[in-house]
Order: structure tokens, then C-alpha cells, then sequence
């Protein structure tokens, strides 16, 4: 489904089973995977790629070069920068164009989310499962299943694939369990967390 109102360039992929809605605009060789939905007023750019049953809310700005993976949850009015040092003008006050700097972008893995108004300043990584909260600033990597919040945004916990804020398993130093799932993960250092498969079962 595309709203009348939508501007999808020619050149872009779209999926039969996307949704995208009012005045969101889709640019030149954008891919929008299977079932992703696209909100009222988001702008998706050039060659940006979005994996299947991802989610972008009302007016999320996500430049090129972004890439976003499969079922991502992007909030309302977030942004994907994509120029580490933005200037209108050259230094002998011409007006800057496309051929005057290079984009960078962002990369959002397998089911993260950033939430309402939070900002990703290129070039970062958002890991796999991880969680920005609404209104932070996100300037270096987010480890997967981190919950990082602030400006600048820094870790302050651990999330399981429900969303749901991890536990520390008692009288344990480096494991953690989801209370939704039971799901035990392992803290190896201190910015890094690895799912332990079938770990749900033993609980």
C-alpha cells in the first residue's frame, strides 16, 4: 500500500507488501524490504536500504548512506545523520554540493531500536537488539542489546530481543537473564553481551 500522497522516485524498490503512508518520501534507489512500514512524513534517502518488517514511525530523517536491518523500529522525528563536519559553504564561500563532501552513514542491525527524537551522528554503529532511548545523542557505537540513554548517549543496562531491561542472575559476576523470555545472556567485559542459546530451558 503507498499513499496517493507519498513521493516514491521510479528508480526505488518497494516491496508489494510495505506500507508507506502520507507525504513520506522515498528517494532514487532507496530498497524498502517486505512488510516495513513507513510513516506519515519519514524521508528515506538515496540508495538507503531497509530491511524486511522494520518499522519507521512519523517523520524519522534517514540519509544515505544509511542501512537499516531487518525488523528495526526507528521512532518519531529520529535522525540518521550523514555528514561528520556540515557546512552550507566551501572555504572560499561557494556554495557547498554533492561532489564538495563525502556521506557517511549509519548502520542499524537486526532488531534495534532508536526512539522518539534521538539523534545518530555519523558514522556509528546501533548493534543488534539494542535500545536508544527517545531524545539521546548517539555519537560512538551501541553495543548489541544495549540499553544506552543522555547526550551523549552512554550504556546504562542491558536488553533482551522482548525489550524487556535485563537482570543479573544472582551470586553470578557476567550473567544476565531476560524475565519475559528467561533468556540468558553473558557479560564479557563491560560493553559486551552474547546471547547463550537454549538457555531458556534450563532455567
Amino acid at each position: 500500500m503507498i499513499k496517493e500522497s507519498a513521493n516514491v522516485d521510479e528508480t526505488s524498490f518497494v516491496s508489494s507488501s510495505a506500507h508507506i503512508w502520507d507525504f513520506a518520501q522515498i528517494r532514487e534507489r532507496a530498497a524498502i524490504g517486505e512488510s516495513v512500514v513507513v510513516g506519515r512524513g519519514a524521508y528515506i534517502g538515496v540508495g538507503v536500504q531497509i530491511g524486511a518488517k522494520s518499522k519507521m514511525q512519523n517523520y524519522p530523517l534517514v540519509y544515505e548512506p544509511a542501512e537499516i536491518g531487518e525488523g528495526v523500529f526507528i521512532g518519531p522525528g529520529a535522525v540518521l545523520t550523514n555528514d561528520q563536519r556540515p557546512r552550507a559553504v566551501n572555504l572560499d564561500g561557494t556554495l557547498k554540493s554533492a561532489a564538495d563532501w563525502e556521506p557517511v552513514g549509519v548502520i542499524v542491525l537486526e532488531g534495534a531500536s532508536i526512539g522518539a527524537r534521538a539523534v545518530c551522528v555519523a558514522p556509528v554503529t546501533i548493534g543488534s537488539w539494542s535500545m536508544v532511548a527517545a531524545g539521546a545523542v548517539v555519537v560512538a557505537d551501541v553495543p548489541d542489546f544495549a540499553l544506552v540513554v543522555g547526550v551523549p548517549a552512554r550504556r546504562i543496562g542491558w536488553v533482551g530481543r522482548s525489550g524487556s531491561s535485563l537482570e543479573r542472575v544472582p551470586d553470578s559476576d557476567d550473567l544476565w537473564v531476560c524475565p519475559v523470555t528467561s533468556v540468558k545472556f553473558r557479560e564479557i567485559g563491560s560493553e559486551k553481551l552474547i546471547e547463550l542459546p537454549n538457555s531458556a530451558s534450563e532455567l
